[in-house]
C-alpha cells in the first residue's frame, strides 16, 4: 500500500514518455518519397492523372506521409477542382498545422474560389509563422495582388438567350 503513489507516478512517467516518443517527427518511407517524386515529375510534365496515381500510391505505402496530401491538392488545383484541393490541404494541415506549403496552397485555392478574405487570413498566418520573406508568403501575397486567378462561373453569370420557335 505504501508503494501505490510511487507506482502511480512511475506509470504516469512511462505513459507520458511513450506518447511523446510515438508522436515525434518521423522520416517517411523511402518508397513513398520515390513515388511522390515520380508524381511531381509527372505533374510538371502535365500528366495530371499519372501524378495523382503516384501520389495515391505513395499514400498507400505510407499513410502518414503528409507531403503526399499537399501534392494531391496541387494536382487537384491544376485540374480546376479547388474544393477538392482545399480538402487535401486541410487534411495536411490536420496532420501538420504549421505546414507552410499547405497553408499557402489552401490560400491560393481559396482565392481561386473567390474567398479573398479567407485567403488573406492564410497570408497573415503565414506571415506570423515564417515572416514576410519566406517563399510561401511571397507566393500567396503575389496571388492576392493579382486578384482572382480564375473566375468561378455562377448560375447568375450565365444568361440564356431567349429563342422563340413556332410549333
Amino acid at each position: 500500500m505504501r508503494f501505490a503513489p510511487a507506482a502511480a507516478a512511475l506509470s504516469l512517467l512511462v505513459a507520458v514518455s511513450a506518447s511523446v516518443g510515438y508522436g515525434a517527427d518521423r522520416d517517411p518511407d523511402p518508397r513513398a518519397v520515390t513515388l511522390a517524386q515520380q508524381g511531381r515529375n509527372a505533374l510538371n510534365a502535365g500528366e495530371i492523372q499519372s501524378a495523382i496515381d503516384s501520389f495515391e500510391a505513395a499514400l498507400a505505402v505510407d499513410p502518414a506521409f503528409t507531403d503526399a496530401y499537399v501534392y494531391l491538392a496541387d494536382a487537384a488545383r491544376q485540374q480546376g477542382l479547388q474544393g477538392k484541393a482545399i480538402r487535401y490541404y486541410r487534411e495536411a494541415l490536420d496532420r501538420e498545422p504549421k505546414n507552410l506549403a499547405a497553408i499557402s496552397g489552401e490560400g491560393e485555392a481559396l482565392l481561386e474560389k473567390g474567398a479573398v478574405e479567407k485567403a488573406r487570413r492564410n497570408l497573415s498566418q503565414l506571415e506570423s509563422l515564417c515572416g514576410a520573406t519566406c517563399a510561401e508568403t511571397q507566393e500567396l501575397a503575389a496571388a492576392l495582388e493579382q486578384g482572382r486567378a480564375s473566375s468561378v462561373l455562377t448560375a447568375e453569370a450565365v444568361t440564356p438567350e431567349t429563342v422563340v420557335t413556332q410549333n
